[in-house]
Formats: C-alpha cells, sequence, structure tokens
C-alpha cells in the first residue's frame, strides 16, 4: 500500500509518498481503508521530533483516520467489515490502510461524510473534553476562544454555543473573524491590531471571561490572565505560537482563577468511559444537525507535505484533511 513515511526528522519536505508493507493484525484491532485523514498541529511537532509522543523514524504520521473496516479481529465485537468509522492511532493514518485497536473505533452516525469525519476526533473530542470535564463551562458563562479559526479554535466556538456560552472569538486577520461569525461567535477580536486584554473588558464591562481556551501560548498567555473573571478557567490546549509561556501566579491568585491542563490523549486513556460518553453527545449533536464539521481544505495523500507546512505556516482555516 502507498503512505506517506518520515524516514528522517525535519521539515514536511522531508516527507516521501512511497510503498510501505502492510501492518499485521491482532485480535483486538480493526483493519480501515483510509478516506481522509486529520492534520493536526502535533503532526508538525512529530515529524521533527519536537513531541511528547516521539515516534522513531521511518514511520508514517497522522493520528486520526476515517474509512471503511475492512476486516476485524476476533475480540472486536462493536464494528463489522463495511461499517463507516472514524479512530485515532498513535502514528500511521496518513496511507491507503490503518491498523487501528478495537478501543479506540467509533462507528459513525448515519450520513456522516467521510472526510469531515477524518478531521472530527481529535479537535472535538479535545474541545468538549476542555469545556465540560476541565473547564466546567455552564451555559450563560462567557468563553473566550484564541485561535478561533484553527481546527480546535472553531470546533470551541461551535461546542461551546452548543453549551449555552456566550462565546468571543480571537484571531489574526478580518478573514479568519468573519468564519468564526459564520461558525457562532457572538464577539470577535483582532489581536493583530488591539489589545486582547483591553478588547474583552470592553466587551464584558470590566468582567473579563469565565473560561478562556487557549491552543495558542506565547506572548498572549499573560494578557489571558489579565482578562480572566472571578473563579475563571484558563484552559492550556497548546502551544501553536512556538514558545511555552511562564505564566504569572499572582494574577490567578488576585482573581481565584485557575490555570488548568487539558491532555486529551491522557483523558482518554484514563478514563475511556467518559470519553466515550463525550462521543455519543458529539456524535448525537451531529445527527441532529446541532453541529455540522468545517473542514476548509482537502488535499491529496501524497501532498502531505503541504499541507503541514500550509499548517505550519498558519495558513489554514479549520480543518484540514488528506484524501485518498
Amino acid at each position: 500500500m502507498k503512505a506517506i513515511v518520515c524516514r528522517e526528522l525535519g521539515p514536511p519536505e522531508k516527507l516521501v509518498f512511497d510503498e510501505v508493507k502492510e501492518a499485521p493484525m491482532g485480535p483486538g484491532e480493526v483493519r480501515i481503508a483510509v478516506k481522509g485523514a486529520g492534520v493536526n498541529f502535533p503532526d508538525t511537532l512529530i515529524i521533527q521530533g519536537k513531541y511528547q509522543m516521539k515516534a522513531a523514524p521511518p514511520f508514517t504520521p497522522g493520528a486520526e483516520v476515517a474509512g471503511t473496516v475492512l476486516a476485524v479481529g476476533e475480540k472486536v465485537k462493536h464494528v463489522k467489515v463495511g461499517d463507516p468509522v472514524a479512530a485515532i492511532v498513535p502514528v500511521g493514518g496518513y496511507a491507503e490502510q490503518v491498523v487501528a485497536s478495537g478501543d479506540s473505533v467509533m462507528p459513525l452516525p448515519p450520513g456522516m461524510d467521510l472526510v469531515a469525519a477524518a478531521g472530527f476526533p481529535l479537535a472535538y473530542g479535545t474541545t468538549l473534553h476542555a469545556l465540560k470535564q476541565r473547564g466546567q463551562l455552564k451555559a450563560g458563562e462567557t468563553l473566550l476562544v484564541l485561535g478561533a479559526a484553527g481546527g480546535v479554535g472553531l470546533s470551541a466556538v461551535q461546542v461551546g454555543k452548543l453549551m449555552g456560552a456566550r462565546v468571543i472569538a480571537a484571531a489574526s486577520s478580518p478573514e479568519k473573524l468573519a468564519l468564526c461569525k459564520q461558525q457562532g461567535a457572538d464577539e470577535v477580536i483582532d489581536y493583530s491590531k488591539e489589545s486582547l486584554k483591553e478588547a474583552v473588558k470592553k466587551l464584558t464591562r470590566s468582567q473579563g471571561a469565565d473560561v478562556i481556551y487557549d491552543p495558542v501560548g506565547g506572548e498572549l498567555a499573560q494578557d489571558c490572565l489579565s482578562a480572566i473573571n472571578w473563579n475563571g478557567r484558563y484552559l492550556v490546549i497548546g502551544f501553536a505560537a512556538g514558545t511555552i509561556p511562564e505564566i504569572a501566579t499572582n494574577r490567578l491568585l488576585l482573581k481565584g482563577a485557575a490555570a488548568v491542563g487539558v491532555f486529551w490523549g491522557a483523558f482518554v486513556a484514563r478514563e475511556p468511559k467518559v470519553s466515550l460518553e463525550n462521543f455519543q453527545q458529539l456524535f448525537g449533536w451531529v445527527a441532529s444537525g446541532q453541529l455540522k464539521p468545517y473542514v476548509s481544505k482537502t488535499y491529496p495523500m501524497r501532498e502531505a507535505g503541504q499541507a503541514l507546512r500550509d499548517m505550519q505556516e498558519r495558513k489554514v482555516t479549520g480543518k484540514i484533511v488528506l484524501v485518498n
């Protein structure tokens, strides 16, 4: 089969599209014909050896896929050959086929588009866990989303609205903010042109945001702590800006606020039943038409390097997906 291969750690341009051997399948595993593979920011890090989870070359990157079941191990009972599914894998998603642990394979609701499903599990799984379990977001509260036009950011805009929050979307261009408004944001902030801290204070009558969803990190983290409400929750999602911020904990003290880490992968491993409940809620929203995943662009699988380069340079909005 054909797959993207990382033969040596480095930039996306080092990836190759090559013939590889099919992986063997165990009794608790499922073989999937990959229709689409979601492209995620951690993918840009793992190929450089900069992610917390390391992979030794040669390997195939890609952590989330959607497609059709080709074969099922004898211990797997919840899916059968021919079923449309999504799955999370440690690596291996950028390929024509992938073998996934049965525990990570999720049947899709009827009619869900496979390309949209390929970009769904990681972003929306992270976001619902962040807002529900970690952020304890309540209806009527104000949610501030940084990097709001990106894959996880836009999912937070959508899910935050479904949970009843007033959503303030912050991004770096008028075009990105227009997309956020289209996807349900109540207010928008262009932090390339105005102070995030001052804009949030103005929009909240100096109260600040109750929950802040931050996949960006970098210098904006300090502004977040200055723009948080009493008893606010600052959710640490990731560091797309490239630098890990050192936060001023005195600001947490003064606001009675909390900085809360969100590591979705560890949550899935430690609390699989709660994760399953989250996905039942997410897929329920999809089935009812309340939640429509947004895929801004697709790339042929062989162009994975270009897709990752575009993500690194922050040229994409929403989710992007590699397709076979």
